[in-house]
């Protein structure tokens, strides 16, 4: 990608034009976009980065001694050279000099040259992959205020509205500075709100918000979205839409944990949906769930829970048309009663209390998967909702039918310009480059890391392995260690906590139930002695301060009491500890009967590894092998479920693009 971008829009107007529109490429397409991948990749190797970043430290030395009002009357001769230029090297060089100086004057922060790097490598549209609390966030001022120097509206996404308004609240002093105004989308704010926030020249908001808000905006377009006719609304003053948009287009954004939010979360589809109208028929569901319930695993149905899949077998097809002759009229349409059938065989089978959800005051709660955290006004779509809601002896909510629907894969690629950063991406480098057309680029550290890997045990039993996490606690707790402990699940985090606390051992639980409480959790999870057991949610976006103790006695311990879907999320927990040259160590705690081994029993290769912990004399090494090639496996076929979502959103996109729609 080009270093120079010039610049078609000015900031102030709400332009639905302004995005990539959508293109499904051809096979030959495809090969010689991974063949510009390959190429891009050799080049990024180069010295080109290193060039710049020392013209950016050159750039800043006759900056030093200037004053503060001779600093700010930089700022408009530079945002002039970069509106009627773009992004030239020179103009970057100058421009993120003047930013450093202005952070380290207002923030006490001055951008370190692996950030310098890092900023530069998403200017140009790539991810810049640094390590764990190398200082993302300051990172992205550079970018996001050269970007809106330039004339650009300018998106920073985050996973969570607390990662979202922190960063906000932080970099703002520096952003105003810089003339620029800052926003902030999280949940719960009204449209006028939002509307601000999006006019702001940088917009600090959550993925979820922002493809939720764009799908308002599509629906406020409805079926004409031609721009001409908008502005010609909006000039006329009678019922404008332009008026009612929420954002003005998508032109650059910055996506922090790039892998979590691009790769991670871009299995599930976004949908809007809107009341049917009509109360759902209890009695329908409540059929399909009695039914569903007496249905035997292996002979009417298969399960694959490390896959997440149901599939019915033939005896299971053939017990739901026995049923339905005698249930009525509600079971009459095949589609119907086999998808209501498979969809209670999900709600039984695949969703538990306290790992995909929570009952709280008498209402599922959606659990996010990959951040831990709760989503309150989310609901499940097919009825799985309502499904889990009779399982669970909740009211009865109404069925929301579609009225809206993107996947991640399709929104991002539509923003004119799109850069990411994130700890963990060389895993899914090809991914990012053939979904997004993200290149990316490993930074060097700014200290040297020395985080210690220690050899992960595997216990045949999960009961072995609590009880070897409670034994390793305790050990680490008398050392005068800080301890972390990474639990993939609320249930997980809670059974662990019981068994610490019949332990006699001080210790805080960090999970979806004491989101609110995060920082303050956060604050307290590096001082001698403290045991902090926490989900995924406590694994991103936050550092642990290390008091001098801690640091003297060995620094922050992390366990990993079970691997996740993608070893990313493991290293991304792992790298909690040893930051910024700490001192730090991590080591894995498993056990057969983990996640990625449920349903998996029926193996051969599992039955082998079992008799291999428990009847020889050396079973860790075949344990440990079992347990990452479950891994990749679950990997590969999360790989291949987000291209088919990929490719059958795009195919969907193009015919309905045919018939005159947006989404």
């Amino acid at each position: 990608m080009s270093s120079r971008l010039h610049l078609v829009l000015p900031p102030a107007t709400r332009d639905v034009r302004a995005e990539r529109p959508d293109r499904i490429e051809t096979w030959l397409e495809r090969q010689a976009h991974r063949l510009h991948g390959r190429v891009l990749a050799l080049r990024g190797k180069g010295g080109w980065l290193r060039r710049e970043t020392a013209a950016v430290g050159e750039a800043g030395l006759r900056l030093v001694g200037l004053s503060e009002k001779e600093l700010a009357d930089e700022i408009r001769p530079l945002r002039e050279r970069l509106l009627t230029d773009g992004f030239l090297p020179a103009h970057v060089a100058d421009s993120f000099a003047l930013i450093r100086e202005f952070s380290a004057r207002i923030l006490g922060l001055r951008h370190h040259d692996s950030q310098v790097m890092g900023a530069l490598v998403m200017l140009r549209g790539m991810v810049a992959e640094m390590e764990t609390g190398e200082g993302k966030t300051l990172t992205a001022t550079l970018t996001a205020a050269t970007a809106a120097l330039a004339g650009l509206p300018v998106h920073v996404i985050s996973v969570n509205d607390y990662l979202t308004g922190r960063d906000a609240e932080n970099t703002t002093p520096l952003f105003r500075a810089l003339g620029l105004s800052v926003g902030c989308v999280v949940h719960g704010q009204s449209p006028q709100q939002r509307r601000q926030a999006y006019g702001c020249d940088i917009t600090y908001a959550t993925n979820k918000e922002l493809v939720f808000d764009y799908l308002r905006d599509r629906l406020t377009l409805a079926d004409r979205p031609d721009p001409i006719m908008v502005q010609a609304e909006s000039l006329s003053g009678q019922g404008s839409r332009a008026g009612r948009l929420l954002m003005r287009g998508l032109h650059f954004a910055i996506v922090d944990e790039a892998d979590s939010v691009l790769i991670d979360e871009a299995r599930t589809p976004l949908i809007i949906s809107g009341s049917s109208g009509v109360r759902e028929e209890r009695e329908f569901l409540e059929q399909a769930l009695n039914l569903a319930g007496d249905f035997v695993r292996d002979r009417d149905f298969e399960l694959d829970e490390a896959r997440r899949h149901i599939l019915l077998t033939p005896a299971g097809r053939s017990r739901i048309e026995d049923a339905a002759r005698r249930l009525g009229a509600l079971w009459s349409g095949l589609v119907r009663r086999e998808g209501a059938v498979h969809q209670a065989l999900t709600a039984l089978h695949l969703f538990r209390r306290d790992e995909q959800y929570l009952v709280r005051d008498g209402k599922v709660q959606i659990i996010d998967e990959f951040t831990g955290r709760v989503m309150p006004d989310r609901s499940w779509e097919q009825g799985l909702h309502q499904l889990i809601e009779l399982k669970e002896g909740c009211e009865l909510t109404q069925r929301r039918e579609p009225l809206a629907k993107i996947s991640y894969q399709r929104f991002f690629r539509r923003y004119l310009r799109l850069a990411g950063m994130t700890g963990t991406a060389r895993e899914v480098k090809d991914e990012l480059w053939n979904v997004y057309g993200l290149a990316t680029l490993r930074m060097p550290t700014h200290r040297p890391v020395i985080r210690r890997r220690l050899k992960e045990r595997v216990f045949p039993t999960r009961h072995d392995k609590w009880r070897a996490v409670v034994d390793r606690i305790g050990e680490l707790h008398r050392q005068g260690r800080a301890v972390l402990v990474g639990t993939r699940t609320v249930a997980a985090s809670e059974e662990l906590a019981a068994r610490v606390r019949e332990a006699g051992l001080p210790h805080l639980v960090l999970s979806a139930k004491q989101d609110a409480e995060e920082a303050g959790v956060i604050s307290r999870a590096g001082q001698p002695g403290s045991v902090t057991i926490a989900t995924n949610m406590a694994g991103r976006g936050t550092d642990i301060m290390l008091a001098p103790e801690v640091r003297d006695a060995g620094g922050l311990h992390v366990i990993i009491t079970e691997y996740h879907e993608a070893a990313r999320i493991d290293r991304q927990l792992a790298g909690r500890c040893g930051r910024q040259g700490d001192p730090g160590s991590f080591e894995g705690i498993l056990s057969l009967e983990d996640f990625l081994f449920q349903g998996k029993w029926g193996d051969p290769l599992i039955r082998a590894a079992m008799f291999v912990v428990t009847r020889t004399r050396t079973p860790q090494f075949a344990a440990r092998w079992l347990l990452r090639r479950m891994q990749r496996s679950v990997e590969r076929h999360n790989a291949r479920v987000r291209r088919n979502l990929f490719r059958q959103d795009q195919a969907q996109g193009s015919l309905m693009s045919f018939a005159g729609r947006f989404e």
